[in-house]
């Protein structure tokens, strides 16, 4: 027994020896190299990343991730690679590295093989040009031989663990946004080298996925349990075993997906096979998951999915989706409802080439349910492409509405009525070759009823009868009767009766009487933001042919009435504000649409209508073509910064290119937007339009917008005190550019106000700083506007005559530079009363044409180029009495600020042109100072450059006029 005893005793020693040892070295460790981790992960990350790093401390322990040795970084932020070099690529409350104890130790080396990420936020983003943020990791080729002896920081990874990350990825160029929040994950393998299997465990509390703002996914749970073979050379991922878990949807996936240089290649296939009809429903959004929960479903379902090929946007390449969704023998009943839906099958086959919705093919083999006896429906339907679009179609049903309430328990929502539908189509839709399937068939409600949980009220006696048909597969076969629509609203009954036949050149018969309160309307269907109650009343009768307005055959328009509108809201996908029609009152008189009253606002603007568009009717018919009109506005003010594109505003509806352009651009106003689908002439009087903090009071004249351009014609306004003549042209490009053409006249300028009040007179004429008095200017210009809708320089072009009325100019650097030189103080104070200087401008460049002035007894000519940066390349002809004829010359270089002056000279140093892409609104070039050329180079390069100018100049002229 004590011999037992003491061995036990020696075990437990020894035990006690070898833990007091393991805690000894794994307290002493991390004190003995520090130093040598700390430098060598700082030299690591300083070489190989491109983006800003930075954190609050660093720590060296086994404890933080046990029984691994780490270099745990805490508070760290690292920004992106260029252009987003201030936007936060990853920002993490730790980051650790596992550092191999073996090479630690024994050969000195900081070997990383587990890495640890906690608590972190990823923001990965991939702009509209396809440039990406995550490219910080550089890799720095050598042609030097690899130094194999060489000590220092290396990465082969064998653990890789996320807890608690939020990753948001936005690819602008496809269209993607991934947003997953709570995501952990642990990656197992042999990740140092070329080829290894990742075992991985995935976990993500929330997910949403989006492709081209059409939400697939939203708040899924989701649990993944994979198995990828990874080969780094090719960077090349085959899924091997791949078991995913959504919500309560579980899904195999297959195939590979490999990285190349300019996108990806991928074969994925997924399945969801013998899973129920609950499970699938699961991944429905999330409030209506409740509504499952309540719910008696029965019924089995089967999903298959497969995207393939290649994904490249500088080749605009992009993969095959494929999916299919299989229900059969479904059951869905709730509470105690007298008949379940019963016999839910449907077999729907999705094919989109290219991701391409041009190409969509949905086949919808089979949708059948049955609610009882008498009680059910049936839907065949294939379909193909989307602007040219094949249809085949086969629906059957007739459904009491109350019965499928009560056996869905529809719980925000009270519907009623008997519906019965029948119909057949066959061939080829497309609006732009007038084909429309050949059809025959009608939808008929009776008794309709339909209230929700967010209005007392229902819309109730709703009645429709409506056939269509349709025997040749043209439009001009096709006709549609709606005989009658009607319901009731809050005691006010509204109808509508209409037919119409051949599509091809439409024959109209159209009536239409109720009041409808629109902003109510909008409560039953919990629309949110709608902050006004609009009224719509309209008593209509149109009668005619569309060709009848087209042609001019006005007398065989029987189109009358009258359509109110009151505190209607309005938006369109351009503008950032909404409108407010406070009153509309439209009349309708055979072929023209008259605006009777019309006072509206947006934001601080105020406007006022009266005039008509022609041809109305026939433009909505068509839903494409332009709509004519003349009208008369009046305005008290109109601000037009709040019209640019990207401002703030309550329009959450804006197009996807003025959404991505925020989002890319979000210190920036865009610019104005243009309508294409608008003809229409306006008599403008607006009492204030401000713009940029400049003030035009009481602007007249008239405008017009074509295509998406605006042309003012012999416009004025008063502008600082003086009253400015325009015509002028403007045309966006893109949310974040336009260009413009303006010619302008404008009689007692008062040179100090302009430059004191005016951004573009101190940019363009630094010099009127020291300029006092009155001007007249004669002017032509044309250019682009850059993303804050203030003209780009190098792209101005133009010229004209600036005339020295009165004025005063002082302490000119240039021209008391020459002054001193020659010793002659008259030109701190020259007298240019009276003087015209003729300017023309190209590339950044001002030319400027010869212009003769008094200075005491002197008689100065100059001429010469200046840029918008100050570079000068002037020549002075100093007169001398008597009349000048006898004189010396000077030239002047350098800039406004530091003048350069050479006495008895001719010889300046030209001045290259900047360079500019139209097309691109880029900036190539800018300006610069030439190599010294001899004085006969330098005067035949000044006369090319001056001869561009003036041709721009005069192009100005001939558009405008042609406007």
């Amino acid at each position: 027994m004590k011999k037992f005893t003491k061995i036990i005793l020696k075990i437990l020693k020894w035990i006690g020896i070898s833990l007091a040892s393991i805690l000894f070295l794994m307290f002493i460790i991390p004190l003995l190299f520090p130093g040598t981790i700390s430098k060598q992960v700082k030299i690591f990350a300083n070489k190989h990343l491109a983006g800003e790093l930075d954190y609050k401390k660093t720590h060296l322990t086994f404890f933080r991730h046990f029984p691994s040795l780490t270099v745990s970084v805490d508070d760290l932020l690292l920004k992106g690679s260029k252009p987003f070099q201030k936007d936060t690529l990853l920002a993490a409350r730790e980051v650790a590295a596992g550092i191999n104890l073996k090479n630690l130790i024994f050969d000195g080396e900081v070997k990383i093989d587990e890495i640890y990420v906690t608590d972190a936020f990823a923001n990965v983003f991939v702009n509209t040009k396809g440039e990406a943020n995550y490219n910080v990791y550089v890799s720095k080729p050598s042609n030097k031989p690899k130094d194999t002896t060489e000590k220092g920081a290396s990465i082969k990874l064998d653990l890789i663990k996320f807890r608690n990350i939020n990753i948001k990825y936005n690819d602008h160029a496809a269209r993607v946004l991934v947003d997953a929040k709570g995501l952990n994950y642990t990656g197992k393998g042999g990740l140092s080298q070329d080829v290894f299997d990742l075992e991985t465990d995935l976990d993500i509390n929330s997910l949403d996925f989006s492709l081209d703002r059409i939400w697939y996914a939203k708040q899924k749970t989701l649990h993944a349990d994979l198995i990828t073979r990874i080969n780094t050379n090719a960077l090349t991922f085959v899924l091997r075993k791949n078991e995913l878990r959504i919500n309560e949807l579980p899904l195999k996936f297959t195939g590979f997906l490999s990285i190349l240089k300019d996108g990806y290649d991928l074969d994925i296939k997924a399945a969801s096979e013998k899973t129920t009809i609950r499970d699938m429903l699961s991944v429905l959004p999330p409030q209506y998951l409740d509504w499952v929960k309540d719910t008696k479903i029965e019924g089995n379902s089967d999903l298959f999915f497969n995207l393939k090929g290649k994904f490249s946007e500088a080749k605009n390449l992009k993969p095959r989706l494929k999916a299919r969704l299989l229900v059969q023998n479904g059951f869905i009943s709730s509470g105690n409802a007298p008949v379940p839906m019963n016999n839910l099958n449907m077999d729907l086959n999705v094919d989109l080439p290219d991701l391409n919705t041009d190409q969509l093919g949905i086949d919808l083999k089979k949708l059948n349910f049955d609610l009882g006896r008498n009680n059910n429906f049936r839907a065949v339907v294939q379909t193909k492409g989307l602007k040219e679009m094949m249809v085949k179609a086969d629906i059957k049903g007739a459904v009491n509405l109350q019965t499928l309430d009560n056996a869905l328990g529809l719980k925000n929502i009270d519907i009623r009525g008997l519906l019965d539908t029948k119909i057949k189509a066959n061939g080829l839709f497309s609006l732009e070759k007038k084909l429309f399937p050949k059809t025959n068939g009608y939808l008929n409600l009776k008794n309709g009823w339909l209230q929700t949980k967010y209005y007392p009220n229902p819309i109730q006696n709703i009645n429709i009868a409506a056939h269509i048909t349709n025997t040749d597969g043209t439009f001009k076969s096709l006709g549609v009767k709606l005989d009658p629509f009607k319901f009731d609203f809050e005691g006010n009954p509204v109808f509508v009766n209409a037919d119409l036949q051949n599509f091809e050149d439409l024959l109209y018969k159209v009536k239409a009487k109720g009041v409808l309160n629109v902003g109510r309307i909008y409560k039953v269907f919990a629309k949110k933001g709608l902050d006004i109650s609009g009224l719509i009343m309209a008593d209509l009768a149109l009668n005619g042919r569309q060709s009848y307005a087209s042609s001019g055959q006005y007398s065989k328009l029987d189109n009358r009435g009258n359509l109110i509108l009151k505190n209607i809201k309005a938006t369109t996908e351009y503008l950032p504000k909404s409108f407010y029609i406070k009153e509309g009152n439209f009349e309708f008189e055979n072929e023209k649409m008259w605006f009777r009253k019309f006072f509206a606002t947006y934001g601080k603007s105020d406007f006022a209508l009266n005039g008509h568009l022609i041809n109305t009717i026939n433009y909505f018919i068509e839903r494409k073509g332009t709509l004519h009109g003349k009208f008369v506005l009046n305005s008290g003010y109109i601000l037009i910064d709040e019209f640019m594109a990207l401002k703030n505003g309550d329009n959450t509806d804006q197009s996807i290119e003025v959404e991505y352009a925020k989002v890319e651009n979000p210190k920036s106003s865009g610019v104005v937007i243009i309508p294409k689908n608008l003809d229409v002439s306006l008599g403008v009087n607006a009492k204030r339009v401000e713009f940029k903090g400049l003030d035009l009071n009481n602007l007249r004249g008239m405008a017009s917008v074509n295509k998406g351009e605006v042309n003012l014609k012999e416009t004025s306004f008063d502008i600082i005190g003086s009253r400015m003549k325009i015509d002028a042209r403007y045309q966006d490009e893109s949310p974040l550019t336009a260009n413009f053409d303006v010619a302008l006249n404008v009689l007692d300028f008062n040179v100090q106000k302009a430059y004191k009040e005016i951004d573009m007179v101190r940019e363009m004429a630094t010099a009127a700083k020291n300029v006092k008095g009155i001007v007249s200017i004669d002017y032509k210009l044309k250019g682009d506007f850059d993303e804050n809708m203030m003209p780009i320089y190098p792209s101005l072009e133009g010229g004209g005559v600036v005339n020295l009325r009165d004025v005063e100019v002082r302490n000119l650097k240039m021209l008391s530079a020459v002054g001193s030189n020659i010793g002659a103080k008259a030109f701190d104070n020259p007298d240019m009363k009276g003087v015209n200087i003729e300017t023309h401008i190209k590339n950044n460049l001002i030319h400027a044409d010869k212009f003769t002035f008094k200075v005491s007894i002197l008689r100065p000519t100059i001429s010469g180029t200046t840029s918008f940066n100050g570079l000068l390349d002037l020549r002075i002809r100093v007169g001398i009495l008597p009349g000048g004829i006898i004189g010396f010359p000077i030239v002047v270089t350098g800039t406004h600020d530091k003048p350069q002056v050479k006495i008895f000279s001719k010889t300046g140093q030209g001045i290259i042109d900047a360079l500019y892409n139209r097309k691109y609104n880029k900036v190539i070039r800018e300006e610069k100072r030439a190599e010294k050329k001899s004085r006969r180079q330098q005067k035949k390069e000044k006369a090319a450059q001056e001869a561009k100018a003036k041709t721009a100049e005069k192009e100005i002229v001939t558009d405008l006029r042609r406007k």
